[in-house]
């Protein structure tokens, strides 16, 4: 009898498919930081074989999201505050840049897209009541919330640094994600600080606007450096 061969396509398929169900996982909170991912308990979770799990969890080692430690097999990668810190930071970095940009050359359609972008996200609860007091998460949300930010950004003349910006969002998304799981949202939506951004960009007043923006995420690090890292210097 001829064995009949695998498909490559299909390993790599498999592949992909289990690295962004663990990646949403753990940006959901759904794996929590330091969580042991063992190899035959996830592949059976997720319904993929091991050799493409294995592959993937090889790929988000290298992406960050996971800790490969000799010995003792991969791990969801801890929180770090002065990973936040520095996200932080170089959040400010970029988009204030590519928001003065949008702004200086932004026309009627970005400004539309803009607009569009933030009734969409005022319309969306940030967290679902479950019942007895739980809270829980709402993806929607999520999905709004970067697409307010980007719509903001989208008119910089950058694909590279629109790159930049999304990557730097999407490694903020587990923190704020945890903090919500852990029924320590504070904050809520903080829908009136979005609307006083996107006046001041419609309006073109880029001072206004960088620092409203940078003012925005400094009190985001501030509500998670309290929830999350109490015992974090604040120096």
């Amino acid at each position: 009898m001829v064995k009949a061969k695998s498909d490559p396509r299909m390993g790599a398929i498999l592949s992909d498919r289990a690295h962004d169900c663990v990646k949403s996982d753990i940006l959901l909170g759904a794996l929590e930081p330091g969580e042991k991912l063992q190899l035959e308990a996830i592949s059976e979770r997720y319904g993929i074989g091991t050799a493409p799990m294995r592959e993937a969890l090889n790929r988000l080692s290298s992406e960050g999201w996971v800790e490969r430690r000799s010995q003792r097999g991969f791990f969801v990668s801890p929180l770090s505050f002065a990973e936040l810190e520095e996200l932080v930071k170089t959040r400010i970095w970029l988009e204030t840049l590519s928001l003065r940009e949008s702004i200086a050359h932004g026309d009627q359609d970005w400004e539309d897209a803009a607009i569009l972008s933030y009734h969409r996200l005022a319309r969306t609860e940030r967290v679902l009541d479950t019942g007895g007091g739980a809270m829980r998460f709402n993806p929607d949300w999520e999905t709004r919330h970067h697409d307010f930010h980007l719509a903001l950004l989208s008119a910089c003349g950058s694909q590279l640094m629109l790159g930049f910006c999304v990557q730097m969002m999407e490694r903020s998304i587990r923190y704020r994600n945890l903090s919500v799981k852990f029924n320590m949202l504070r904050r809520g939506d903080a829908l009136a600080e979005h609307e006083a951004i996107l006046n001041a960009s419609l309006d073109r007043n880029a001072d206004e606007a960088v620092t409203l923006l940078a003012a925005h995420y400094r009190l985001t690090l501030d509500g998670l450096r309290e929830r999350l890292f109490p015992d974090a210097s604040e120096g």
